[in-house]
């Protein structure tokens, strides 16, 4: 009689901000991940551009890695320039590697995001999905992010015309930059510096 080996839980991804040393890896992970069914902007074609330039700039950008390699990351942004508007951060370009899929690394970036929101300062979090993309809007649910508007026919992509759906979740009070005596970038769940 054989004993059975209870299965092991999926290792948790590291979560950090990217480092300019990153653009490389990020550039060929978009590339990898890019798909006619999710993307917004057109299909990469060589040259390729620097992955970070004067408005994609890399403390935007929290990374996870697993095994020591880079599997996704999600880009953090203030939601424009209106001083109204400072309270507010729109989490852009969440992807994963295709091989890392169904592992909770989206569901770690998308749960790092608004830590790291928060110890901006911001009170909200807001994004925009493709409306076909029932599996990723069920992740935002879960994570407490609700439907706040659909815009029919928003976008044209190389599948036909998709519908945007904007997604939001209140993360309380706005909380000061850091406490202090906290070194810059330290989130929960998101380790500062690691390499």
């Amino acid at each position: 009689m054989s004993a059975s080996v209870p299965a092991r839980a999926p290792q948790q991804p590291l979560i950090r901000p990217a480092a300019e040393e990153d653009g490389a890896a990020l550039g060929e992970l978009d590339r990898r991940a890019w798909s006619p069914l999710h993307a917004v902007l057109p299909r990469p074609r060589p040259p390729y551009d620097p992955f970070f330039d004067s408005t994609h700039r890399p403390r935007e950008f929290l990374l996870a890695e697993s095994g020591g390699r880079l599997v996704g990351y999600v880009r953090l942004v203030r939601a424009g320039r209106l001083a109204a508007k400072a309270h507010v951060r729109t989490l852009q370009g969440l992807v994963v590697d295709d091989r890392a899929r169904g592992r909770g690394v989206g569901r770690a970036l998308v749960r790092a995001a608004p830590a790291e929101a928060r110890r901006q300062g911001a009170s909200r979090v807001a994004l925009g999905v493709l409306g076909h993309s029932a599996p990723a809007r069920a992740r935002y649910a879960s994570e407490g992010f609700a439907v706040e508007g659909v815009l029919p026919g928003e976008f044209l992509l190389e599948t036909g015309f998709a519908d945007g759906v904007l997604m939001g979740r209140s993360l309380g009070a706005a909380a000061p930059d850091a406490a202090p005596g906290t070194p810059p970038g330290t989130v929960p769940g998101v380790t500062p510096g690691a390499p």
